[in-house]
């Protein structure tokens, strides 16, 4: 028996295309989707050499693209949905020149972060700049929560009372 325990061919690969496709089509329901989900299916397979136990090499694509399918269902599932703005929503105009005095104060706070020790930089880029939660950023951070916490409310402290007092910051900056 040939072909028991092989590695796929990425070669003959270009040979289900066209099936794979009409499946990701029925799983998605729409063509651009289905074409998303051929192309992530090809990443993942072309991405390592893949041992199959036999030579059905569609009924392993089609297997990674079930799988391909699942986990990105499951991956949007998680992701907040969008909601529809009011009629009556006006959107703030993003350009500085418009709001100058925010442009300003925004370029101070970001000076005052700049400032701070690294510990605290981070962990207030990371919660308050980035948007990650607090065990995203302790593992980005490679510690725990809890110093997190710490180094957070720290940091926030320190960029309050520099805010406040002009003279502590400047001298904060040269030390």
């Amino acid at each position: 028996m040939t072909g028991l325990n092989r590695t796929l061919d990425p070669s003959t690969l270009v040979d289900h295309v066209d099936r794979l496709y009409r499946a990701a089509w029925a799983l998605s329901g729409s063509r651009a989707d289905a074409e998303d989900l051929v192309q992530e299916t090809y990443a993942c397979v072309l991405a390592r050499p893949r041992r199959i136990r036999n030579d059905d090499d569609l009924g392993y694509l089609l297997k990674v693209l079930r799988n391909t399918f699942i986990s990105s269902r499951r991956a949007a599932a998680r992701r907040l949905a969008p909601e529809a703005l009011d009629d009556e929503f006006e959107p703030a105009d993003p350009r500085p020149s418009s709001r100058p005095e925010q442009a300003a104060e925004t370029r101070e706070v970001f000076a005052v972060i700049a400032g701070l020790s690294d510990r605290s930089r981070d962990a207030l880029v990371a919660i308050d700049v980035a948007g990650l939660t607090y065990a995203e950023a302790a593992e980005l951070l490679g510690t725990n929560e809890a110093a997190i916490t710490s180094r957070l409310f720290r940091a926030r402290a320190q960029v309050a009372l520099r805010m406040e007092s002009p003279a502590a910051s400047v001298q904060a900056s040269r030390g």
